[in-house]
């Protein structure tokens, strides 16, 4: 196992997960009308998962040595709820695809190996909610308002 190169990637995951706390949270924000009470607190439970990800990330790169990023990516805004949905899932997708990668750098410290698993368990849960969430969301009016990005 290359200490560096599994340490990198954990401070990729930790910058998407910081990314996360402030695009759930702007999501949460502005969502409004009457899907607000709906969605809402959906984002803001998000936020709170992404933070609680940085947290044990932050930690383990620290344990392995490391110096945790302070960064975060890029946020995708808009007020249209369907691409906040679409973002989201994008976003859980991303995050389903870092940890496998950091999974595979991982190979040979079983400890670590379990750590990642259970992380991108959780990812893998929001790919299926997101999912879920936008199957078939042609057919309802899911705007949050008008059309315009924030």
């Amino acid at each position: 196992m290359d200490l560096q190169a599994v340490i990198d990637q954990l401070n990729e995951c930790l910058k998407h997960e910081w990314t996360g706390v402030a695009q759930y949270s702007q999501a949460s924000f502005i969502v409004e009308g009457v899907w607000r009470e709906v969605y809402a607190s959906t984002f803001q439970d998000n936020a709170e998962e992404s933070f609680g990800h940085a947290k044990l990330v932050g930690e383990k790169i620290s344990a392995l040595g490391g110096v945790p990023a302070v960064t975060r990516n890029e946020i995708k805004q808009t007020r249209d709820l369907k691409e906040i949905l679409q973002n989201s899932l994008d976003f859980e997708s991303k995050a389903v695809e870092m940890y496998s990668k950091a999974l595979e750098l991982a190979e040979g410290n079983r400890p670590l190996v379990i750590f990642l698993e259970n992380i991108l368990e959780e990812e893998q849960q929001g790919v299926d909610e997101f999912t879920l969430l936008l199957r078939n969301s042609g057919s309802a009016d899911v705007s949050a308002s008008d059309s315009k990005t924030a």
